[in-house]
């Protein structure tokens, strides 16, 4: 199975979907009332939001982090981390200049 591989290129692809998947699920928990199009718009130029959902989203990459280090996988590991810091210097960034 794809997901038992030790191997950066598949964390880096991980920590890739992660947060969007987060991002998603978000969006179907607690803004399905808008459109994916608006939820987005708001979350971009909110600053309230852009911490509060940036963060949720960031954290189905730490629940994916966790699980490689626990089993011992630390070259998937270290690119979900790799990501998870970009995204997270990206959240900082958009906060600071919006």
């Amino acid at each position: 199975m794809i997901l038992t591989k030790d191997n950066l290129k598949l964390g880096l692809v991980l920590g890739l979907t992660g947060p969007i998947i987060g991002l998603v699920a978000i969006y179907f928990l607690k803004f399905s009332s808008f459109t994916f199009i608006e939820f987005l718009d708001n979350f971009i130029h909110e600053n309230r939001l852009i911490t509060s959902i940036g963060s949720l989203s960031l954290l189905a990459n730490a629940v994916l982090f966790t699980i490689y280090v626990n089993t011992h996988r630390d070259n998937t590991a270290k690119g979900i981390f790799i990501v998870t810091l970009i995204y997270g210097i990206g959240i900082l960034v958009l906060k600071i200049f919006n």
